[in-house]
């Protein structure tokens, strides 16, 4: 886990990424948050949108930001039996996956802002559908296979599994151009 913050704020008052990264499949969670969330508010957006998903962790890597140091925040990991471990200034390598991603999602949403209008909220959720869709070579194939053994079932991709193409749909339309420009920014990215 670790936060994405400094961003200009958002229509909804948002102005940081909490960006949740699962150290085996790779798959990773981009949320919307803003900096000053108080840590039982958190707290019950883990709960909400990890948890529900994805079971309870074993344990979680993270800096020392006082969001994942506090009290509270200590006490409820405590409880749901997850081992909290923080790296430090002297290994930041402990946590970096997540730093990698973050290189990563800052360079798409220097991409949707630059390639698209509009806010870079707007964007966040085709740019972790595209992460999470993305050939992977440490695990030789995409986070959401390796989650869920089976390839995504997206539009982008009906013509190759032989299945009729929507036509006539303008959000379709225009959200498979978004993802195929967010696609290539992020192979270029993560070829870089």
């Amino acid at each position: 886990m670790d936060f994405v913050s400094g961003l200009p704020l958002t229509p909804s008052k948002k102005d940081a990424i909490w960006v949740i990264v699962d150290r085996l499949t790779k798959l990773a969670h981009f949320m919307l948050i803003r900096t000053d969330f108080p840590p039982d508010k958190v707290a019950k957006l883990y709960v909400s949108q990890i948890v529900r998903l994805h079971g309870v962790s074993i344990s979680i890597v993270s800096d020392k930001d006082t969001r994942f140091t506090s009290q509270f925040l200590k006490k409820l990991q405590d409880a749901l039996g997850t081992k909290l471990h923080f790296s430090t200034a002297f290994h930041p390598q402990i946590d970096g996956q997540s730093e990698r991603i973050i290189q990563i999602l800052e360079d798409m949403l220097r991409c949707c802002i630059l390639e698209f209008e509009g806010t870079w909220e707007r964007y966040l959720p085709l740019i972790e559908f595209a992460y999470n869709n993305i050939f992977q070579s440490s695990i030789k194939l995409a986070p959401y296979e390796a989650l869920y053994g089976r390839k995504c079932r997206t539009p982008l991709y009906w013509t190759e599994l032989s299945e009729s193409k929507i036509h006539g749909v303008d959000l379709i339309k225009e959200t498979e151009q978004k993802v195929k420009v967010i696609r290539d920014s992020l192979k270029s990215a993560s070829d870089r």
